[in-house]
């Protein structure tokens, strides 16, 4: 049949197209992370939302790639699996989800027409909502109940697959339009729901390989206002510190022992809505995938431990991500101003012996570390973990056989050490030091002369003498480890607890200093962030020393953010 603009209509498609179709739409999505993630300015931030849903769908993207004959099984499957997999940040979850609905119609089926690709929507956005335990209105789930609606009604008016799927991308814009009067924050911040642009452009690249065109690159799309307005950095500079109710965005996987049935399903999830919020629990065959903002990440992890072994977990203080977000161009600005990627390493050029790559964040502590020999810097910490892909390139522009390892955050371990398993030319070898300042320590007390592994023992024996402290202040009121905290307090935060907290910073910085020194300390290190000044840094140092005669104490520019110094204790 040909329509009256003669164009040939495409009544079903295979696996082929589908796979197309998918890769297209992953595509669209790569190539409009970065406006989406300046779309996520609202006062509950989960990480980037461009940057999780494009790595969600581009962990299936590699599956769907890698398939060189697929039939609608084996590519559902590889979009189920691989999303899965790779889901992060709550927006990535339910895009999963979607994804995992969608699968479980098109897999019964050699070929998708228009009501199969309706009941598909269907059940995409079924699945996704029965995910999320408390479903919020004006956000991804809403256009893609809204887009799954608009496919069952276009169901009775074509067979035209192309024009079902434009109708369904043109509805889904209409329900994003629409998600600001739904949820205030977003219309007092000038924006539409991050989570539910990045469906409309996975959407809007399926309709580009429908047409058969080519999805290009583009830049943002004109006619929209980004989220980096002063009206905007206003709101989120007044308004953000007292919304997030629940600290800490923890994800994981559990490996199942058994099956893990419907009535452990809502077991598990009602434990988690005692101890906190945004939670999605969703089960593929082995696989139980978890989402929960919480204020103690170690609770919902020994839950799930009672159910199998756990395994990519992820956990992201997202209070200090908020003002990492406030402070962007700061950072921007600080990281553009770092030190260059070091060259390639030529083919001809033979490898040294021993290479050192550490993750640091702050140009004080950046020329700390290459003063001490670090060969790359990942730029990162608290707010900003670099993942196991992030790490694996920093060591190959590491031209050494074996290469030490320093992730310097507790968070970042389990991605280092990931990336040692994954190293097929090159030794890492991770050392796991939790701090920048163990970090400092381990490449203080390398020995040249030394093996790797003497240097390795030497190291770890080394790091674990090294006491940490580490000043910020408070977002909320709270009660934490005895101490009644209240908003803007200043805090400072030890190893395992906060030490100090108070309204006077030079109290609460001195005051934690006293609880890391004892009777064996030596030396005390302290390095003043970008928000901090030397001279109270210096003065600092004077009463440590007026208090305790004798102890050698030095003053370091760390430049780092969030945190107006970081003292360690040796």
């Amino acid at each position: 049949m040909i329509k009256e603009d003669l164009k040939v209509e495409i009544n079903s498609i295979n696996a082929a197209m589908f796979a197309k179709m998918f890769l297209a739409g992953a595509a669209n999505l790569e190539a409009k992370k970065e406006w989406i993630n300046e779309l996520n300015v609202f006062p509950v931030p989960d990480g980037d939302t461009g940057t999780n849903m494009s790595m969600t769908m581009n962990s299936a993207a590699k599956e769907v790639a890698a398939l060189s004959n697929p039939d609608m099984k084996s590519l559902a499957k590889a979009i189920s699996s691989g999303s899965l997999r790779g889901a992060r940040g709550n927006s990535g979850v339910i895009l999963s989800q979607l994804f995992r609905g969608l699968s479980k119609v098109i897999k019964e089926h050699d070929f998708v027409d228009v009501p199969v690709m309706a009941r598909a929507l269907e059940k995409a956005s079924e699945t996704a909502y029965k995910a999320v335990m408390k479903p919020k209105e004006g956000t991804i789930l809403t256009v893609a109940r809204g887009a799954a609606q608009k496919g069952v009604e276009m169901a009775d008016k074509t067979t035209d697959l192309t024009v079902f799927a434009k109708a369904v991308l043109k509805e889904a814009e209409r329900t994003l339009s629409r998600t600001p009067d739904m949820l205030p924050v977003l219309k007092q911040a000038g924006v539409v729901d991050s989570g539910g642009q990045g469906l409309v452009e996975v959407l809007r690249g399926v309709v580009l390989a429908l047409e058969g065109k080519e999805v290009k690159f583009t830049a943002e799309p004109a006619g929209k206002e980004t989220a980096g307005s002063a009206d905007a950095s206003s709101y989120i500079d007044a308004q953000a510190n007292q919304e997030i109710k629940f600290a800490y965005c923890t994800q994981f996987l559990i490996l199942t022992k058994k099956p893990f049935s419907e009535r452990k399903e809502r077991e598990f999830k009602s434990y988690l809505e005692e101890i906190g919020d945004s939670i999605v629990v969703v089960a593929d065959d082995e696989i139980v995938k978890v989402h929960v903002h919480t204020n103690d990440p170690g609770l919902a992890m020994q839950r799930g431990l009672t159910y199998g072994e756990l395994t990519t977990i992820i956990i992201e203080n997202m209070k200090l991500e908020r003002d990492e977000k406030i402070s962007a161009m700061k950072e921007k600005e600080m990281q553009a101003a770092g030190a260059p990627a070091p060259e390639e390493a030529q083919p001809d050029e033979p490898q040294k012996e021993v290479g050192f790559v550490a993750v640091s964040i702050g140009e004080g502590l950046n020329e700390i570390f290459r003063g001490l020999g670090v060969d790359y810097l990942i730029e990162g910490g608290q707010t900003m973990n670099p993942s196991t892909e992030d790490v694996l390139t920093a060591v190959s522009k590491v031209n050494a056989k074996n290469v030490f390892l320093f992730p310097n955050n507790k968070n970042i371990i389990l991605a280092a050490n990931q990336a040692a398993t994954l190293c097929e030319d090159k030794n890492i070898v991770v050392i796991p030091t939790k701090t920048i300042p163990q970090g400092i320590t381990a490449m203080v007390n390398y020995i040249p002369d030394q093996s790797v592994e003497e240097n390795a023992s030497h190291m770890n024996e080394e790091i674990g003498l090294v006491k940490t402290g580490q000043v910020t202040y408070a977002v909320r009121d709270t009660e934490i480890d005895g101490k009644q905290i209240r908003q803007g307090d200043y805090m400072g935060i030890g190893d395992t607890a906060i030490l100090s907290a108070g309204t006077d910073e030079q109290a609460v910085t001195l005051d934690m200093a006293e609880q890391m020194i004892d009777e064996e300390s030596a030396l005390v290190a302290i390095y003043y962030g970008e928000d901090a000044s030397k001279e109270k840094a210096e003065n600092y140092a004077r009463m440590i020393v007026e208090a305790h005669p004798g102890l050698e104490v030095e003053v370091n520019a760390g430049g780092q953010p969030i945190y107006y110094y970081i003292v360690s204790v040796e």
